[in-house]
This record gives C-alpha cells, sequence and structure tokens, in this order.
C-alpha cells in the first residue's frame, strides 16, 4: 500500500525498498500452510 507513486527502488543495501517519490507505504505479508488435501490455513493475519 502507498499513499503516492507505486513504483519502487532498491537501496544500495540490498535489503531496503522505498517508492520512488518518498511517500508513506506499508508491506503486509502472511504465513500460510498448504496441507496435502489443498487445504490452505493462514497462520498470521494482521
Amino acid at each position: 500500500f502507498s499513499l503516492g507513486s507505486r513504483d519502487i527502488k532498491k537501496l544500495s543495501d540490498g535489503y531496503t525498498f522505498i517508492t520512488r517519490d518518498k511517500s508513506l507505504s506499508a508491506h503486509f505479508e502472511h504465513t500460510v500452510v498448504v496441507g496435502y488435501d489443498s487445504k490452505i490455513e493462514i497462520l498470521t493475519k494482521i
């Protein structure tokens, strides 16, 4: 999610990303498990 541009840039540390226009942004992730029976379970939720 970004309040400005969706264009991003990776910094020289090789890990950090910023929006090119330096607007506020957020990153969201979930950890999921896919079982043998194709059942999907979300382990983390915000």
